[in-house]
């Protein structure tokens, strides 16, 4: 049996699971469906056609389903899709798609969302990632599994995030950063490899050490980038992490990639 707030507003056609709590002054619009067992603890705004999964916690303020933030936008009714299990602590936002971009936001399960955080319209966002407090997406970002994004960082439109990155405090994104990829700084840079992070996955000595290997021929060693980029190939087969590295730079469309400092003139 659900619970619903005797304050708060559901518009005809929402749909509200099993167990679910819906507290205080919030707003539910007609398209919306909620979950079992999830929780808006209070004036929560969910609009647009927003699906939130099973489980999730939603803390006040929180903003779900608002149009895009693009000019290009004519009050197309459009998609927000949450995943199961997701904290959304205070006044985040998360906006609906773009009719141009697809017209779907995808949140994976598992999301840790801190205060004022930000999805913009189109992005992709994979499976237990770490949003800290004021983390922002520009529209149409792909975000994948277990990627943490520091506080205050904000990662341009169309940008990449591979899974398992950690991305700074106070970073500006403006290029693709790796799978496993460690970046830093105001304007983002490549430092490294999320090391803790893969050691939390389980990654052995032995793996670690050939993928340091293969960081350090990729980014640091001799002649152009390009060049470097031909040479690594045959390490493919060598673990499965530097096949996954060499398929997202190949697929990389929109953004240059995030490089060392060191590397930013293609050396």
């Amino acid at each position: 049996m659900s619970t619903i707030d005797p304050t708060a507003r559901i518009e005809d056609g929402a749909v509200i699971g099993e167990g679910t709590t819906i507290g205080p002054y919030c707003i539910i619009g007609s398209h919306v469906a909620i979950g079992a067992n999830c929780k808006l603890i209070a004036h929560v705004n969910v609009t647009a056609q927003t699906t939130i999964g099973d489980g999730c916690i939603v803390y006040p303020f929180v903003s779900l389903g608002t149009p895009p933030q693009a000019l290009s936008y004519r009050g197309e009714l459009t998609r927000l899709e949450i995943g199961r299990g997701c904290t959304i602590r205070e006044q985040v936002t998360m906006n609906a798609g773009s009719a141009g971009g697809g017209g779907v936001t995808r949140v994976g399960d598992r999301g840790y969302f801190m205060n004022c955080a930000h999805v913009g319209h189109d992005c992709q966002v994979g499976n237990d990632v770490i949003f800290a407090t004021s983390a922002t997406l520009g529209g149409h970002c792909e975000i994948g599994d277990f990627v943490f994004i520091g506080g205050l960082s904000a990662v341009h439109q169309r940008t990449r995030i591979g899974p398992q990155a950690m991305i700074g405090g106070v970073c500006g994104v403006r290029g693709d950063v790796i799978p496993f990829g460690l970046v830093n700084g105001q304007y983002a840079t490549l430092e490294g490899l999320n090391i803790v992070g893969m050691k939390r996955r389980n990654f052995t000595r032995e793996r670690l050490a050939t993928l340091r290997l293969f960081y350090q021929r990729l980014f640091h060693g001799p002649g152009l980038f390009a060049e470097r980029l031909s040479a690594v190939q045959p390490m493919a087969g060598d673990d499965p992490a530097i096949g996954e590295i060499l398929a997202f730079i190949g697929a990389g469309a929109h953004r240059a990639l995030c490089l060392p400092a060191d590397n930013r003139n293609g050396q």
